[in-house]
């Protein structure tokens, strides 16, 4: 994210105030505009967290420092919202978040996206301008812009959303899923089902392609049942290709996932698609989630196309 500016200190603490032995917690919210920033902050506040957007981020350290001084204990769980419209302060954050770990707050970066047609649609249909047009620049390139602007952040998100294909109800759920579960140590594992035909994923670390096996779609009677379902579990457990595929994909993430914990990773996305993400990616997503739970893994679920 840039050179931190080794000379730059913490806020000092407020005289006659000492800062509480308890850490503080705190999401950073970026991403392209109109991906969903306000909702996730809004998902946040709903959990008690205290929450403040478009804070310029050289205040970031003097903002938690405020909150943990606070009479009554402070505040210890907050989000700040911070996107292109910092893009005036946007040098200062390495240095900003550097500065975090000497007040002893545990910060994460959320980062959320959408495909350039979804976010170009999003605009026209709210018509609403976003930060980097003028007369100059259009829309679209407004957007290309933005992703530039905000690459340091997306390249060290601790979680990763694309909203392509998420309505708001679904996005605060997976903002609350994720802020319950970063407040436990150890990595969790989001097993998430999707179709090819709707696009991949943005926010995935692996994607794993299933659309070799057979495919319970053209059997008629199977057709509208989705792959938590028991007819379509009957029909895919007594193919070959269905149990290798699991096994293979178990020990594969056996074998990889503890060099990702070792470099202290929190959250990681495995994204399994089929054809329209009904069936065969559904029927695996939920299997390797039962899997890796059972090893003590923190693991989540999401059927994208199912929700």
């Amino acid at each position: 994210m840039g050179e931190v500016n080794a000379s730059y200190a913490a806020p000092p603490r407020p005289e006659g105030r000492d800062l509480p032995r308890k850490l503080m917690n705190l999401f950073v919210v970026s991403g392209l505009s109109g991906s969903g920033k306000s909702i996730a902050l809004q998902a946040l506040e709903d959990l008690g967290f205290y929450c403040i957007d478009n804070l310029p981020s050289g205040l970031l350290p003097h903002f938690a420092n405020e909150l943990l001084s606070m009479e009554g204990g402070g505040v210890h769980n907050a989000a700040v919202g911070i996107d292109a419209r910092n893009r005036f302060f946007l040098a200062n954050t390495p240095a900003s978040l550097e500065a975090l770990k000497l007040l002893d707050v545990r910060y994460k970066i959320v980062f959320l996206e959408a495909e350039e047609s979804v976010l170009v649609k999003r605009f026209k249909e709210t018509r609403r301008k976003h930060p980097l047009t003028d007369k100059d620049t259009p829309l679209l390139e407004g957007i290309r812009r933005e992703k530039q602007l905000l690459e340091p952040l997306s390249f060290h998100a601790d979680r990763r959303i694309d909203t392509t294909h998420t309505t708001p109800h679904a996005l605060r759920q997976i903002i609350r899923d994720f802020a319950q579960g970063s407040e436990t140590s150890g990595m969790t594992l989001l097993f998430q089902s999707f179709g090819f035909k709707h696009g991949t994923p943005l926010d995935a670390d692996y994607v794993f392609d299933v659309r070799c096996l057979p495919n319970p779609y053209w059997q008629q009677e199977l057709r509208r049942f989705t792959g938590l379902e028991p007819p379509v579990k009957a029909f895919l457990e007594q193919h070959e290709q269905v149990r290798m595929m699991f096994e293979q994909l178990c020990a594969f993430l056996t074998e990889w996932l503890p060099g990702f914990e070792r470099e202290q990773r929190t959250y990681m996305t495995i994204a399994i698609g089929c054809t329209g993400g009904q069936h065969r990616s559904v029927y695996l997503a939920d299997r390797l989630a039962a899997h890796f739970s059972g090893l003590g893994f923190k693991t989540q679920i999401r059927h994208r196309e199912l929700s």
